[in-house]
């Protein structure tokens, strides 16, 4: 049954193919679909790559990904919520403008990587990085021309094409990374494979998706929009850089590249969940609160509710199921050099289930336009977030940035509280009973699997 009860007639149900109950079951269903499907192309190349390749070239391109995507979100201005969110998100003119921006923006990042690449390489001591940077950061160039025809079918809750298009574009995109590890054993198939994933998932939007085509075309009023929406969302996505890579930066600091990369392993498996629940709330959460603003109505808060604890339950049972079995699962699709893996996956699965309490609330300042409101909390989450890393990781190594990283949520979740009851979608019930659950379910798979943890607050230190 659909969380989300029929919908009173409004502007904005008229957007798409039935009302906003049925756009949310089909834009769910296919979100969700179209990530499992993603990790799972995802995984099937890991394992793969992992046998084709070594240890130290998965910790090299943790760094490599972990400055593009910095790049992108220290120069983000929020191109996708302002659509999203926009009266003016079907306005071709916006639309132009948008993508206009948004071209510039990828020539410009380019650019910047080129002039990191030797610093970088200098400061984490792997010459191999003043090579890869740039090559690899041609990907930023591609995604700056993706169609903002992909932000309006999220804008509408229309997701099937879009899934379909990007596990096709994936699909091939492994193909080619597979064959050209086994040719050349070498990290550059992980740099050129990014590149030729970008490629063909761009040009698949632009040939398949329906609805307006992009103009290299600026309008003044369209411009002053998204600027001023954006100045925050800019703010907001620097912090999201420290909050989604600031672990590897820190780490790769303190760590050997070989480490590193078994930590990506872990991360790549355990943060699967996460990752999931974070897809489903920028691709669903934001029209949703648009159209049903929780402190609008009581009908409006139940229903938000039912989804909030559908999200929610289900989420924790995936994380359920890695906290408890994570290490046998890395034992049995990765080979003996990976092994440590496995106590990764139970620390960041105990930290996203503290994650999942409050997850969802921060979209409901962006759907009501408090972009300033959602800078603050992300600015919180970094702050908290690197100062937990990086005295966990001086005083106990990785164990330590883990367990600095999980405290950090606690102390945030009092700031999340503060934002949902702002925009009236603070739920007691839901919290109360998702934090009972994540501390019985952590506790549990620390007692479960606390001799092999124990070894991470050793290792690298």
């Amino acid at each position: 049954m659909n969380p989300l009860g029929s919908p009173r007639p409004s502007p904005h149900s008229v957007a798409g193919p039935g009302g906003l109950r049925a756009r949310v079951g089909s834009s769910l269903a296919w979100t969700t679909g179209g990530h499992f499907g993603s990790e799972a192309i995802r995984l099937l190349s890991n394992l793969v790559l992992t046998r084709l390749l070594f240890p130290e070239a998965f910790g090299i391109m943790a760094l490599v990904t972990a400055v593009m995507i910095g790049l992108q979100l220290f120069s983000d201005i929020g191109v996708s919520p302002a659509i999203q969110q926009s009266r003016r998100g079907d306005d071709p003119a916006f639309l132009n403008t948008a993508w206009t921006i948004q071209v510039m923006r990828g020539f410009v990042l380019w650019l910047a990587a080129c002039a990191m690449a030797l610093p970088l390489a200098a400061f984490y001591g792997a010459p191999q990085l003043a090579e890869l940077l740039p090559v690899a950061a041609l990907s930023l160039i591609v995604i700056g021309f993706r169609p903002t025809r992909f932000d309006t079918a999220s804008r509408h809750l229309r997701m099937a094409r879009v899934t379909v298009i990007n596990l096709s574009a994936q699909g091939v995109a492994l193909l080619i990374v597979v064959a050209l590890a086994y040719a050349t054993r070498s990290v550059w198939a992980l740099a050129i494979g990014m590149v030729i994933s970008d490629v063909l998932r761009m040009l698949a939007l632009h040939l398949f998706m329906p609805g307006h085509v992009d103009r290299l075309r600026i309008e003044r009023a369209a411009a002053y929009e998204l600027i001023h929406f954006g100045k925050w969302i800019f703010l907001s996505t620097a912090c999201a850089f420290a909050i989604s890579q600031g672990d590897r930066l820190v780490l790769g600091h303190y760590l050997t590249l070989e480490i590193l990369g078994i930590f990506s392993i872990g991360y790549f498996i355990g943060s699967f969940p996460r990752m999931l629940g974070m897809t489903v709330l920028e691709r669903l959460m934001i029209p949703i609160y648009r159209e049903r603003p929780p402190a609008e109505s009581a009908a409006n808060f139940a229903a938000l509710r039912r989804f909030r604890a559908l999200f929610t339950g289900a989420l924790m049972g995936l994380v359920v199921a890695l906290a408890l079995g994570g290490p046998w699962l890395i034992s049995v699709l990765y080979d003996a050099r990976y092994i440590m893996a496995g106590p990764v996956v139970v620390m960041l699965s105990c930290i996203v289930l503290l994650q999942l309490v409050g997850m969802s609330y921060d979209r409901a300042a962006l759907a009501a336009g408090d972009a300033r409101g959602f800078f603050w909390l992300q600015a919180a989450r970094a702050a908290l977030q690197l100062i937990g890393l990086l005295i966990g990781a001086q005083q106990a190594g990785l164990g330590g940035a883990l367990a600095g990283q999980a405290l950090s949520v606690i102390v945030t979740y009092g700031l999340e509280l503060r934002l949902a009851r702002r925009h009236g979608a603070w739920d007691m019930r839901h919290d109360l009973a998702a934090a009972l659950g994540a501390l019985s379910i952590g506790a549990l798979a620390l007692w479960l699997h606390g001799d092999i943890v124990a070894g991470l607050f050793v290792t690298g230190g």
